[in-house]
Formats: C-alpha cells, sequence, structure tokens
C-alpha cells in the first residue's frame, strides 16, 4: 500500500472560537472512522493549540469531537502507505519533498527515534496541550483510545460520558506508547500499571475513581456539562491571571518530570527494534505482516483471548467468554 486517500486536515480538525464568551472550540470530524487522525490533521491540531495560546479572544479551549466516540488515535493505514512512499518523515515535520533536504536513512537508528522525539515537541501535534498557556478542557465520550488518550493525561479538566473507555491497544502490541510517564502520574502507578500489564481499558467510572477525571454525567448530558465548565472557567479570572496559574501549574509538572518522562518515554519507544518474542525470538513488535493483515484485526484476534469486561471493542464487550 503506497496510497491512500485521506480528507485535508482542515476537515478532519474544525475550529471556532466566540469572541465574547472568550471559548474555543477544536472539534474531531471523522466519526465514520472512529475520528482518527492523520498526520497532516494531527499538525493542525498542535498549530492550532499554539495560536489558541497567542489569541486574546481564547482563554478556554474546548476539544470534543462528533460522533459516537471522541477518538480511537491515528489513521495507521496512512501512516503505513506514506512510509512506504517515503513521505512520512517529510509530512510529520512538515517538510516539504521538494526541499533540499536529505532525510535519515529509513534503516538508521534516527529514523525512528526522530520521529518518537518529535512526539514530544508541541509542534509535532501529540503534546501539544502541555505548553498550552490558557485553560483545556476535554469532552470524551465513548472510545478514548491511542492518541486520543494522550490529551486525556494532558488537559486540564476531563469531562467525560458514563460510557468512555479509556486506554491505548499498544499497550497490547507493542507494550508502550509516548506519554507512559504523564499517565502514570495523572492515574496514579499502581491503577496505571494494571492498565499497562493487561492492556484493558479503563470505563469512566475507573477513571474518575483513580482522580483522572473531573466529572462524569450521561452521554445526554455531556455537552452541557462541558460548557457549564467552559463558562465558570472564562468568567473565574483574567487571562493574565490563568497564565500566571498555568506557568506554576507548568513547573509543577516539570518537577514531577512531565518532559523527561516524554523523553524517556521516546527512549523506549526507540528501542523497540531489540525486544524479541519468547520461544520464537521474532521480533516483539508491529510486524509487516501484522499491518499487511490488518492492524484491527490483529487487535480483534487478540481481544478474544481476555475476558469480556477487559476487551477493547464495544462489540467484543458484548461477546460471552
Amino acid at each position: 500500500m503506497t496510497d491512500i486517500d485521506v480528507p485535508p486536515p482542515e476537515e478532519i480538525v474544525r475550529y471556532e472560537k466566540d469572541p465574547e464568551t472568550k471559548i474555543a472550540t477544536i472539534t474531531f470530524d471523522r466519526p465514520d472512522q472512529l475520528n482518527v487522525l492523520t498526520i497532516g490533521a494531527r499538525r493542525r491540531y498542535g498549530d492550532l493549540i499554539f495560536k489558541a495560546s497567542i489569541d486574546d479572544d481564547v482563554k478556554v479551549l474546548v476539544v470534543r469531537a462528533e460522533g459516537k466516540d471522541l477518538g480511537t488515535g491515528a489513521d495507521l493505514d496512512e501512516l503505513m502507505a506514506k512510509q512506504a512512499a517515503g513521505t512520512s518523515l517529510h509530512e510529520e515535520y512538515g517538510i516539504d519533498p521538494d526541499e533540499d533536504i536529505t532525510m535519515p536513512n529509513q534503516r538508521s537508528y534516527r529514523a525512528g527515534a526522530g520521529l518518537v522525539h518529535w512526539y514530544a515537541n508541541p509542534r509535532g501535534g501529540c503534546r501539544s496541550l502541555q505548553d498550552f498557556k490558557k485553560i483545556s478542557i476535554l469532552e470524551v465520550k465513548g472510545y478514548c483510545y491511542g492518541w486520543h488518550f494522550y490529551q486525556a493525561a494532558d488537559a486540564d479538566l476531563v469531562i467525560s460520558s458514563d460510557d468512555a473507555l479509556f486506554g491505548h491497544p499498544a499497550f497490547r502490541y507493542v507494550g508502550y506508547a509516548p506519554r507512559m510517564w504523564q499517565w502514570a502520574t495523572m492515574m496514579g502507578l499502581r491503577k496505571f500499571q494494571e492498565m499497562v500489564f493487561t492492556g484493558r481499558p479503563f470505563t469512566a467510572k475507573e477513571m474518575d475513581e483513580c482522580g483522572f477525571i473531573n466529572s462524569v454525567v450521561p452521554r445526554d448530558e455531556l455537552e452541557a456539562e462541558t460548557a457549564k465548565y467552559a463558562l465558570a472557567c472564562a468568567r473565574t479570572r483574567p487571562t493574565d491571571t490563568v497564565f500566571m496559574q498555568k506557568v506554576f501549574f507548568e513547573i509543577m509538572k516539570q518537577q514531577q518530570g512531565e518532559y523527561m518522562g516524554s523523553m524517556l518515554s521516546a527512549w523506549m519507544e526507540s528501542m523497540g527494534s531489540l525486544l524479541r518474542e519468547d520461544g520464537t525470538g521474532k521480533r516483539a513488535t508491529i510486524t509487516d505482516e501484522t499491518m499487511d493483515a490488518g492492524l484491527n484485526n490483529t487487535v480483534k484476534d487478540n481481544d478474544n483471548r481476555f475476558p469480556p469486561e477487559w476487551r477493547l471493542s464495544r462489540s467484543g464487550r458484548r461477546q460471552p467468554e
């Protein structure tokens, strides 16, 4: 697979602001694909957050989605197609392929390591909320998996529907992901270790119990609950005060090791090719065969090996053991 049609970033990630209330909204709008984000959409997301952080018309940013789910992570089909075409790194870094820049050889350590370290850069669209000097609120519903779970770790406030599921399929097919440190900090080490070692998703109730969520409500009350929080945050103190508050919390997070943890997670990901499966000695990471067969199919097949209440998919959780 070397070519794939995807919507433009502006269609996947929509943005609007209300200067009167000082509330801006980012909306993921690809519900037919569970709101997976392309590389370009991720970069647009990071750029929008950077600009909203400067914009004096904005004090609060709400991140939400159309459809049943917040989202299930990155568009892996697009990623693999662009890797096969040799254009994925150019797009990740926002470099025109016609520019006089020679990318690292795909077999070099720097090719993979440089990319996962890029994910720790706010411009990369993964860790962007950490540098945001306004108030961010994430509205979660349905699946909150993969990249979308990154945003749940980094947002200032998380408002969730009671049917939401949180986690990362990567814990079952590779064992690690970029925001490990921050998830452990926000969930608590003991519960996050349970998520990593079992690979199971946590319900909104469980995430609320470990202090990860600010409010859990029925699905039909979610938008109103988010609006209540957003308006209260926008009305409380001036933007200068919010900036000062965010700097305080950022320094606190850095004392806890947030950015160091991002670098450590990048190092873990960059060493993945050295890991081996028990018995066979094959690489214990995503193989070309897995991607050719379809990663979603592999995840679903693997899901059936676990108790129904520990499965990742809604359909799998409804099936008997």
